[in-house]
């Protein structure tokens, strides 16, 4: 018999007291949902399940999920493309994210800061040669008077939850 994947939902993040209930997905996903979660209503009462934490636990696949969910619950689309700018352009600072992104600077260099204190980005130290990635014109170095933020190993991690479990509302 395949073994369940459990899932903790993007929409309310439960944590370890919360009352439950599962959602079965596909190919033996259940997404784990806060009983008190607005998207329950929408979701085909047909698949809902009901499951206990120790079950979960008996079933886990590693507990990352749980140890993870405080720094994403703290993290928004914002971040997450913020950190997504950071795994697919590499080191950056944060004019050139602000940009980017079209985002006000003061707020990207808070969210730098926040992410960076999460453990989600690090600051680049020392003078380093680095070539912007996709740019044929215009190829620059890293400059000494900016702060460079790159991506750690945490903030990969944190885009992959954050991407496995975007339609886990529904």
């Amino acid at each position: 018999m395949n073994q369940l994947t459990y899932k903790i939902a993007k929409c309310c993040i439960p944590e370890e007291n919360d009352e439950i209930i599962g959602y079965f997905k596909e190919e033996g996903i259940i997404t784990v949902h806060n009983t008190e979660c607005k998207s329950i209503s929408s979701l085909r009462i047909e698949r809902l399940l009901d499951i206990t934490w120790t079950e979960i636990k008996q079933n886990d696949t590693s507990n990352s999920k749980h140890e993870i969910s405080k720094e994403i619950e703290q993290l928004d689309e914002t971040d997450y493309l913020i950190l997504k700018h950071h795994q697919e352009m590499g080191m950056d600072y944060s004019k050139v994210v602000a940009e980017t992104l079209y985002v006000p600077l003061d707020e990207i260099q808070d969210r730098h800061k926040k992410l960076r204190e999460l453990g989600g980005l690090k600051r680049v130290e020392g003078r380093i040669i680095h070539y912007r990635k996709n740019i044929v014109k215009g190829k620059w170095i890293k400059h000494r008077n900016h702060t460079y933020y790159e991506l750690t190993p945490e903030g990969n991690q944190w885009i992959t939850t954050l991407e496995n479990t975007s339609g886990d509302s529904d």
